[in-house]
């Protein structure tokens, strides 16, 4: 997600359902909701979790996931996390989790020091120590542990050319001065710091039980669950960690005494299994996929159906990414042909229509915490413009068209998949560009284009937001010194240009929240101009759950269902 400003963060994303401290079952506050919920009394039972993608790489340091209520946050706890006690604006506040505040600046926050709360424990009842906290993050820089966010490569002193600790040693720049405090030089000043502590790399690992590459499979849980058994991320049991208690950990609830989460399912059978709320399915919810067609249809005339929808909005971009190095890519006009052709609204109905996405033209979100700024440099209606993108295929040398491929995500409905591929190949087979459509599987592809060696030249993509603000959205994808040659890149452009790296050092050390978000969204007006991506839509979230559960509200800090504090009947 983005910069740490509390007050951008706070106003960072609307939600259509929320929750309050006393809201009743299904997140809602009309007159019609339940009893009241009382977290005190909602322990036991089981949360089953039906969700499309799997969790197969359960390991703290492979974990692209930040502050939200996700299932790893059930497990690992962080220096940081998001303020998992409300909905409102406060939700998008960083709250102290392992630490005792949310961080210590020196005077130009180039050191950002941390002491661990007393008591805090694994699963095996070994207190957890700052050199756990570091060892976690140095594993984070292996080679063999590639996905985590890049951040502390290019923040912290050597980061970027430390290789893990398997190879490196440590790395001198986290210091642990004691069992309890940890210190962390920074090479530029970095106020989001505190945000990024929220990351899922910052979860401690207790040396002696690293497995490497084997970790995920039985990783030491410091939350309120402990992994089971894990089925390459199919099947995921979590029962309570005896070790856990709330008097140690303020922010999650941790209601159900166990959960289970269930991977590779269809997500029309995961909004089926939903929708009827029957068994096991009624005490479920899903981390991952929107409600579809046959559901919408159904809600205007099923009140309770309705009742049991939750819409959120969260700062994330799907769009069409250019690897410049591949040719005929490595031509702005091509580029900029191909942003002319694209057809908006087909690509829109082809994800289930303006319920669930809305068209977009910029790279940053249409929200202000992140620098909104409105442009559209290769105007093309909802429909696309050929005939524009054809003029620009002639000046770039091919008035006979050209022959291009496309690749794509094998999983339906994620907006990575063949139903995008497919709207994006007719929308540009009118312009003269035949496109020949590569699918491959979801991890193997996040895999492919994450790698420079194996990047196609043009490919579908997302981006998310790491916290509200402009900076973790346009750094991982345009900041150069976050290349990475060995896999987990996100920077498809491999654009490092000086220029456009020190405008993002000088974004970052503004403080004034409202100055900050326009400097982001200057930049991302100037980076629009080279058409190094095609934005296609932002989505909006609408996820079902089943009729046995409560307090399913949505965070802002994420758009999605906070597992933390859910509890089941």
């Amino acid at each position: 997600m983005t910069k740490s400003r509390a007050a951008v963060a706070a106003a960072a994303v609307v939600l259509l359902a929320g929750f309050t401290a006393a809201c009743g079952a299904g997140g809602s506050t009309s007159s019609s909701a339940p009893a009241a919920f009382d977290p005190n009394a909602c322990q036991g039972g089981t949360l089953t979790v039906l969700n499309h993608r799997g969790q197969g790489n359960f390991d703290p340091a492979e974990l692209y996931t930040s502050g939200g209520g996700k299932v790893p946050t059930l497990v690992f706890r962080t220096l940081t996390t998001r303020n998992h006690t409300t909905d409102g604006p406060d939700s998008a506040k960083v709250v102290p989790d392992l630490a005792t505040d949310t961080g210590e600046p020196n005077q130009d926050a180039t050191v950002w020091t941390y002491h661990l709360k007393p008591g805090v424990k694994f699963e095996d009842g070994t207190p957890i120590r700052s050199a756990d906290v570091k060892y976690g993050l140095e594993r984070s820089f292996a080679p063999e542990l590639p996905g985590g966010p890049p951040y502390l490569r290019d923040w912290l002193v050597g980061g970027e050319a430390y290789q893990g600790p398997y190879k490196g040693g440590e790395l001198a720049s986290i210091e642990t001065p004691d069992d309890s405090t940890i210190v962390f030089k920074l090479r530029k000043p970095e106020g989001d710091f505190p945000f990024l502590a929220t990351a899922t790399q910052f979860a401690p690992v207790p040396k002696d039980k690293d497995t490497g590459t084997a970790y995920q499979k039985h990783p030491v849980s410091s939350g309120p669950y402990k992994v089971v058994s894990n089925d390459g991320g199919k099947s995921i049991q979590l029962d309570r960690n005896p070790n856990w208690s709330r008097a140690v950990d303020d922010q999650r609830l941790a209601c159900p005494d166990r959960i289970v989460v269930t991977s590779g399912l269809d997500q029309s059978v995961i909004n089926q299994r939903l929708a009827a709320g029957t068994g096991d399915d009624a005490r479920a919810v899903t981390t991952d996929t929107n409600v579809d067609a046959s559901v919408l249809a159904k809600l205007n005339g099923d009140a309770a159906l309705k009742k049991r929808v939750v819409t959120g909005y969260f700062g994330e971009t799907q769009y069409l990414a250019f690897n410049p190095k591949v040719k005929p890519f490595d031509d702005a006009r091509v580029r900029q042909a191909i942003s002319y052709a694209i057809d908006r609204e087909s690509v829109v109905n082809a994800v289930g229509g303006t319920a669930v996405a809305k068209p977009a033209t910029t790279f940053l979100p249409d929200q202000p915490a992140f620098g909104y700024t409105p442009y559209d440099y290769f105007p093309a209606g909802q429909s696309g413009d050929p005939a524009k993108a054809k003029e620009l295929l002639a000046q770039a040398g091919y008035p006979n068209g050209l022959t291009i491929t496309l690749d794509h995500s094998t999983v339906t409905g994620d907006g990575s998949g063949p139903e995008v591929a497919a709207a994006v190949q007719q929308a540009l087979g009118k312009a003269g560009i035949t496109v020949k459509l590569e699918g491959t599987a979801d991890d193997d592809y996040q895999t492919k284009y994450q790698k420079p060696a194996t990047e196609p030249g043009l490919f579908v993509a997302s981006w998310g937001a790491d916290w509200p603000s402009g900076g973790p959205f346009l750094a991982p994808i345009f900041d150069g010194r976050q290349i990475l040659a060995d896999g987990g890149n996100y920077n498809s452009a491999q654009l490092n240009d000086p220029q456009v790296n020190a405008e993002i050092d000088a974004a970052n050390k503004i403080t004034d929240p409202a100055k900050a978000a326009q400097a982001w969204g200057r930049l991302d007006a100037e980076l629009g101009k080279q058409a190094y991506t095609v934005p296609l839509f932002h989505p909006i979230y609408k996820r079902l759950y089943g009729t046995g559960v409560k307090n399913a509200y949505v965070s802002q800090w994420n758009g999605l269902y906070d597992l933390s504090r859910i509890s089941v009947k």
